[in-house]
């Protein structure tokens, strides 16, 4: 085992605060938010099952989660800087979106948390006033460095989808919006589903002149196990979705201007049942489960184009940030040793221009 003997930088968490901001959970955790059992009931009760069963849990996202939050979750690790990834603003069409950025600015980031590098906000491409929200973030924050607008969608329709439409990324006023980021010099963070990696290849093709990083691997979700009503069904399904996600990964990879992020590997819709059993996955079982995706990964992209990223806290409910670290780092340190101060500071600094 290694120690990381730098202060990492963390390109992907998410802060809310249910409590103060619009959020889709607002009027539960006001009701109840000092019951937590009949929270998570009540929260269970009005929201669709797709969404619970991605998500695992119910607890860490009707609880607040901001920067002496993360701080705890590193423990005996140190963050130089972390970026903001938008989070489902409940006030998500038009301008409302630039309220998030708002609250981000507000938020106690300092000597004693951590300090925020960078803000990655949300606004939607097929928007007529698209040019007109990305400037009306610009003017929020100076920290504004790209746009997630998350296009994860899944045939299965028990797994929960988080768009409006399953090919967002190829629709054709998507992508006439979407020309306005390269005149921002502003960079896109796709998410997808790997069923949909196709749409993140057709994008970097027609966009070269726009970095674009791929959000936690392309979430392979039914790698690890049975989610929505037939996906990783069997062993030989989940080998098909794996040998799907190697091709388009190494595919994807050929163009320059993407990057990816090892993260939201043990978010529940992959699979894993750690949160069902009350349990956190240790980390040989970490190291188990997802070297292969991170070897691939440094394969296909090699170690300039990596970030490590947690997607804390939407991974808290299947380990702990202490283990994932542990066994990331080791898995990449394996790798190559030169490739650990890239993977897990220099690539994601380059990037967001931090």
């Amino acid at each position: 085992m290694q120690t990381l003997d730098f202060n990492l930088i963390d390109p992907h968490i998410h802060q809310w605060d249910p409590y103060n901001t619009p959020h889709a959970a607002r009027l539960a955790v006001k009701l109840l938010g000092n019951r937590p059992y009949l929270l998570d009931k009540m929260v269970r009760l009005v929201k669709p099952k797709d969404l619970i069963e991605t998500v695992g849990l119910t607890t860490h996202i009707t609880k607040p989660y901001l920067p002496a939050d993360y701080k705890k979750d590193l423990g005996r690790y140190s963050a130089e800087q972390v970026v903001h990834i938008e989070a489902s603003w409940a006030e998500h069409k038009g301008k409302g979106v630039v309220g998030e950025t708002r609250f981000i600015e507000s938020l106690p980031f300092n000597e004693q948390t951590v300090k925020l590098g960078a803000i990655v906000a949300t606004a939607d491409p097929r928007d007529n006033n698209f040019k007109k929200i990305l400037k009306l973030h610009l003017k929020e924050s100076k920290k504004i460095r790209g746009i997630r607008r998350m296009g994860a969608v899944h045939e299965d329709k028990g797994i929960h989808a988080w768009a409006d439409q399953p090919h967002l990324y190829t629709d054709k006023k998507f992508l006439k919006g979407f020309e306005q980021l390269a005149q921002f010099n502003l960079s896109f963070d796709a998410w997808v589903y790997s069923t949909q990696l196709a749409d993140v290849i057709a994008l970097a093709k027609q966009f070269p002149e726009t970095s674009i990083v791929l959000d936690h691997l392309g979430t392979p979700a039914g790698l690890f196990g049975k989610v929505g009503e037939n996906t990783g069904l069997s062993k030989t399904a989940r080998e098909n979705i794996f040998y799907e996600w190697q091709d388009h990964i190494a595919e994807l990879a050929n163009f320059a201007n993407v990057y990816t992020k090892m993260s939201g590997l043990f978010m529940p819709v992959l699979g894993h049942q750690f949160h069902k059993k009350k349990q956190q996955a240790s980390k040989q079982q970490i190291i188990d489960l997802v070297a292969p995706l991170i070897t691939h990964a440094l394969d296909s992209f090699g170690i300039y184009r990596v970030m490590f990223a947690s997607n804390f806290p939407m991974d808290s409910v299947s380990a702990s940030l202490e283990n994932i670290i542990d066994a990331f780092s080791d898995i990449v340190d394996q790798y190559d040793e030169n490739a650990l101060i890239k993977v897990f500071h220099d690539n994601a600094k380059q990037f967001y221009r931090l």
